[in-house]
């Protein structure tokens, strides 16, 4: 296995842990006095923690090293959804978290008629100043 699949592994497991303990990166980056880029890191599988790190980890969560370290092979029960395995949607996930304001947005928009979340998209790429038609 090469770093970048052992980075992967480490990536997955660590958001899995993550959401099982109702944990968000700027909890866990605050609680251990880490920053939130390292964590990142970590994270998205773009570097790996050092063992010292790891140990950290674990004993913040409370569990062992294959916990983070290897690969899952066992479908997890813990009810955990779907997109921790997407770093980009781990992302979003973790800014509705950190800021409500964002979920009450999310939330209204699933309940707008398909024609009305257009427009909405619309209105953001507007106020963003980018134009989605390319």
């Amino acid at each position: 296995m090469d770093n970048k699949e052992y980075a992967m592994i480490i990536a997955k497991n660590l958001r899995r842990i993550m959401y099982d303990h109702g944990k968000t990166q700027a909890d866990v980056a605050r609680d251990l006095h880490i920053s939130k880029a390292t964590l990142s890191s970590w994270m998205n599988g773009t570097r790996i923690p050092r063992m010292n790190n790891i140990d950290m980890l674990c004993h913040y969560f409370n569990v062992k090293r294959a916990d983070i370290m290897e690969e899952q092979l066992e479908v997890q029960t813990s009810g955990h959804p779907e997109w921790y395995d997407y770093p980009k949607t781990t992302k979003y996930m973790e800014a509705i978290l950190d800021k409500p304001g964002l979920g009450v947005l999310l939330e209204g928009a699933m309940e707008l008629p398909d024609e009305n979340v257009d427009l909405l998209l619309n209105m953001i790429e507007a106020m963003k100043g980018t134009n989605p038609d390319g």
